[in-house]
């Protein structure tokens, strides 16, 4: 099975905490070189430090804020106009805060939109180019299971997921004649920043203990735990690699079987 990245450059966003971070360490362990992208440069710089750089890797990183619009497409930009080149792109931005849809103010759509579809957008238009060119490209967007089944709380967060699935199936079908494949990576309960967000605000609208939330929430997963973000960062990786070359165009739920469909 061919798992080898060595040559290959791949850009990751959101790549100083969790699944990011998880991926972009688990890449560089399949000999790639990576890109680190996110908002703080103490944490990327501390980041870059934990990368293997067995096989001879460069790696580095950008400053961007995802939340700004126009500010990654600029950064990105930059770095392609410096002669850098991306095979491999890692879509992944913080998910927005909770609360029922009923109550999700305009912004909060407008937000979520930019930071997750426009800014995915404006990478695949700036790194695609370079992966055609040389016949090789991995784009892989980290969504959620919500694009399957809806989570209640996150009324925003599964709406706009769900455009990212459906922009990400459009382009799978577009390109993958240029050796460009395009997957989702749908992450459970994961053990993330994210998800102790999630359990606090579900305690507090509850009156039950985060504890006894975290535990209730384990309970509805098959395998009786949370997902790690090493876990979900090996499905990433293997859907970088060549030995993944036909896998296009579908979703990928790490969730310990939690997702009530196929």
């Amino acid at each position: 099975m061919n798992l080898d990245l060595t040559n290959r450059t791949a850009l990751v966003c959101g790549s100083t905490q969790g699944i990011g971070r998880a991926s972009a360490v688990e890449l560089a362990k399949l000999g790639a070189n990576v890109v680190l992208m996110a908002r703080n440069e103490e944490t990327l710089q501390q980041t870059l430090q934990t990368l293997d750089t067995g096989s001879g890797q460069t790696h580095q990183y950008l400053v961007a804020d995802f939340s700004q619009p126009g500010a990654v497409a600029e950064v990105i930009q930059r770095y392609l106009a410096n002669g850098g080149e991306i095979q491999v792109l890692i879509n992944n931005t913080g998910g927005p805060a909770g609360g029922p849809l009923v109550d999700a103010t305009a912004d909060a759509f407008v937000q979520t939109f930019q930071a997750h579809l426009l800014n995915n957008q404006a990478l695949v238009q700036a790194v695609l180019p370079g992966m055609k060119r040389v016949g090789y490209g991995r784009i892989i967007n980290i969504i959620s299971t919500s694009v399957k089944q809806p989570i209640v709380g996150l009324g925003v967060s599964n709406t706009i997921r769900g455009a990212v699935a459906q922009w990400s199936k459009t382009l799978s079908l577009e390109i993958a004649r240029s050796g460009v494949t395009v997957n989702n990576v749908l992450p459970g309960y994961t053990q993330t920043a994210r998800l102790t967000s999630v359990i606090r605000m579900q305690a507090e609208n509850s009156g039950q203990s985060e504890k006894e939330v975290a535990e209730k929430m384990q309970r509805d997963i098959p395998t009786g735990r949370f997902v790690t973000a090493e876990e979900v960062a090996a499905a990433v990786a293997f859907l970088c690699t060549p030995a993944a070359a036909s896998i296009n165009g579908i979703n990928v739920p790490v969730d310990g079987g939690r997702t009530g469909s196929l």
